[in-house]
C-alpha cells in the first residue's frame, strides 16, 4: 500500500510540473515532438478536452489541479486545401487561366459553346454556336477533326450475312432488303437485326419471367404467320412494328411479305386494271347485249386462229405481275416501296368528296327583311371500287352513315321505298381503269395513247339510258401519316356524253371538292 502511495504520488509531481511548465510556454519534458504542420493543423480543429486516458479519475479531482492536456493529433490525414494558393503555378492554373479569354476563332467559339452545353448553359451555348457559324459556315467539320480523328474508332462491322441465324447448311429463307431507306432509319434498321423477341418483364424480382412463346419460334415460321397476317389485313402487319424492335425489323425489311402483297390481288397490282375489264353494267366485254363482240376486245367464236388463217391471232399481252415485278429493282428499290408509292387504288374502304358552298336565296315578298337570305348546301360524292373492274357512283345528300352500310351491287337498283337503303335510289354502276404502263412492243411502257401513270378513268350511267358520265381524276397521297399514301382523289375533268348526237358536254367543278378514303371494317375481304 505505501508502493501504491509513492507511485501516485510522483506521477502528480511529474504532472505539476507539465502543468506548471506548459503555463511558462516551455515544452514538457514528456510531451512527443509534434510537427509544426501538424500541430498547426490540429490547432484549427475543435476539440473537446479531456485527460490522458491512462490517469484514474480521483486523481483529477484535486481543485488546485487545470484539467488541462495536450489535444489530440492525427497525422495520417493530410491538410484540406480551399481555393488557390498565392504561390501556384501549375499547368492546370495556366489552363484556367487561359480558357478565360474570349474565344476569337470560329473553333475556339465552338468549343466554348459545347462546354457551356455539357454545363446546361444552353442559352450561352447557342449564341456562341451562331457566332461560330457566323464566322466558319464548316466550322463543325474542324471541331470534328480535331477532337475525333478518324483513327480513334474502329470501322464498323459488316452486316450480318445471315440475320435470321439459320443453320450453314441450310438456305437463308429471310430476304431483307434494306435498300431505299434514309441514312438514320438504316442505321437504326441495322442495329435491330442482331436483336431478338423479348418477353414480358417478370413483376417482382424474385418471380419467374412470364412465358413468351412467340419468342421461340424459328424465324422461317413466324414470317409465315407474318404473310398470313398481311394476307388478311396489311394495315394489321404494318402496325405490328410497334410491338418490338425485332418486328419492327421484319415489317420493314421482310422482302417475302411485300413481293406477296405488292403482287397479290387482294391489296397490290394483280387487282389493277389499265383497261377496262367489263362494261358499264358490270357485263363481259365481249358480249355487247346482241350476240356481237365489241370491235377490238377479243376475238369472234368463229374466227379461225390456225396458221392458215389470214389474219394472224392477237399477241397475249404479259400479265401484271410481270410487268409489275419488272419495276424491281429498276424503278422502285424494293416491293415495300413499290406497294406504297405507286399508283394504286383501294377497295377496303370508301372514297367521299364533301361539298359545302353558300348560294344567296329569294326574299319573300310578304316578309319583312332587310337583308336577303344565304343557303348553305351541303351534298356527298361516293365512289366505291370493286376488283372486278366495275365501281358504284352516289350523288345524295345522306350523310355517310346513312350510305356506306349499303353501298354495295345489291343495293343498286332497287325499290327501295322507305327503307333504310333509300339513299342508293340514285347510285350507279359504272367501270373504272388506271392510267399507266400497258403493253408496247412486248414490252410494259406508256400506252398507245401517251398516258402516265396516276391517273383514274370512270365511266358510269347518265340520269337516262341516253346519257354517259365520264370522270377523269388523280391518285394522290394526303397527310403525313406512315398509311397516307394513295388516299385522294383529284378532279381533273368531268363530261357527259350523249349517246343520240354523239355529243360531250363539259360540267363545271367549280363548287366539287377532291375524294379522301375511308377505311370501312364490315367491306371485309371480299373479292367482289
Amino acid at each position: 500500500m505505501d508502493s501504491t502511495e509513492a507511485e501516485l504520488e510522483s506521477f502528480r509531481q511529474k504532472w505539476r510540473e507539465e502543468v506548471s511548465a506548459k503555463r511558462k510556454g516551455k515544452q514538457p519534458a514528456l510531451a512527443p515532438a509534434v510537427p509544426a504542420k501538424t500541430q498547426a493543423s490540429s490547432s484549427r480543429d475543435k476539440v473537446p478536452k479531456s485527460s490522458p486516458p491512462d490517469v484514474p479519475g480521483h486523481v483529477r479531482g484535486g481543485s488546485d489541479e487545470i484539467d488541462e492536456v495536450q489535444p489530440h493529433v492525427y497525422p495520417q490525414l493530410g491538410e484540406k486545401q480551399h481555393g488557390r494558393r498565392l504561390d501556384e503555378t501549375s499547368a492546370q492554373a495556366a489552363a484556367a487561366l487561359l480558357s478565360r479569354k474570349e474565344p476569337k476563332s470560329a473553333l475556339e467559339h465552338y468549343e466554348r459553346a459545347v462546354e457551356k452545353e455539357s454545363q446546361g448553359s444552353l442559352g450561352d451555348s447557342l449564341n456562341l454556336y451562331r457566332k461560330a457559324f457566323k464566322l466558319d459556315s464548316k466550322v463543325h467539320e474542324q471541331y470534328k477533326s480535331k477532337h475525333f480523328p478518324p483513327g480513334v474508332y474502329k470501322p464498323p462491322k459488316p452486316a450480318d450475312p445471315n440475320p435470321s441465324n439459320a443453320s450453314p447448311t441450310v438456305p437463308n429463307p429471310a430476304h431483307h432488303s434494306l435498300h431505299g431507306l434514309p441514312a438514320s432509319l438504316h442505321s437504326l434498321l441495322d442495329a435491330f437485326s442482331t436483336l431478338s423477341i423479348q418477353g414480358e418483364a417478370p413483376p417482382t424480382d424474385l418471380s419467374p419471367p412470364p412465358p413468351c412463346p412467340i419468342a421461340t419460334i424459328p424465324e422461317e415460321i413466324l414470317v409465315e404467320i407474318l404473310l398470313h397476317l398481311a394476307i388478311k389485313d396489311v394495315a394489321s402487319f404494318a402496325r405490328l412494328s410497334q410491338v418490338c424492335k425485332r418486328f419492327a425489323f421484319l415489317v420493314m425489311t421482310e422482302e417475302r411479305v411485300w413481293r406477296r402483297i405488292a403482287l397479290g390481288h387482294e391489296y397490290g397490282f394483280a387487282a389493277m386494271h389499265y383497261t377496262y375489264a367489263c362494261q358499264i353494267d358490270g357485263s363481259p366485254l365481249g358480249d355487247d347485249g346482241a350476240g356481237g363482240y365489241i370491235l377490238g376486245s377479243s376475238p369472234s367464236p368463229d374466227h379461225d386462229l390456225s396458221s392458215d388463217s389470214p389474219f394472224p391471232a392477237p399477241r397475249k399481252p404479259p400479265s401484271q405481275i410481270s410487268l409489275t415485278s419488272a419495276l424491281v429493282p429498276s424503278v422502285y428499290p424494293t416491293f415495300r416501296t413499290l406497294f406504297r408509292t405507286r399508283p394504286r387504288l383501294r377497295f377496303n374502304g370508301v372514297y367521299i368528296s364533301t361539298v359545302n358552298y353558300t348560294r344567296p336565296g329569294a326574299s319573300s315578298p310578304t316578309a319583312v327583311s332587310w337583308n336577303t337570305p344565304i343557303h348553305i348546301v351541303t351534298y356527298y360524292r361516293y365512289l366505291r371500287f370493286l376488283r372486278n373492274g366495275t365501281c358504284i357512283s352516289l350523288l345524295t345528300t345522306a350523310e355517310p352513315a346513312d350510305v356506306v352500310p349499303y353501298l354495295s351491287v345489291e343495293h343498286v337498283h332497287r325499290n327501295h321505298g322507305a327503307l333504310p337503303s333509300a339513299p342508293m335510289k340514285d347510285a350507279v354502276l359504272g367501270r373504272w381503269r388506271l392510267t399507266g404502263p400497258t403493253v408496247l412492243n412486248g414490252v410494259g411502257d406508256v400506252d398507245e395513247e401517251g398516258e402516265k401513270e396516276g391517273g383514274l378513268l370512270i365511266e358510269t350511267d347518265g340520269a337516262t339510258p341516253k346519257y354517259m358520265y365520264k370522270m377523269v381524276l388523280s391518285l394522290l397521297s394526303a397527310g403525313r401519316g406512315s398509311g397516307a399514301r394513295n388516299n385522294k382523289l383529284a378532279w381533273q375533268g368531268y363530261w357527259s356524253y350523249n349517246k343520240l348526237t354523239d355529243d360531250w358536254a363539259a360540267f363545271g367543278l367549280r363548287n366539287d371538292r377532291p375524294f379522301y378514303w375511308s377505311r370501312v371494317k364490315s367491306y371485309g375481304m371480299g373479292l367482289d
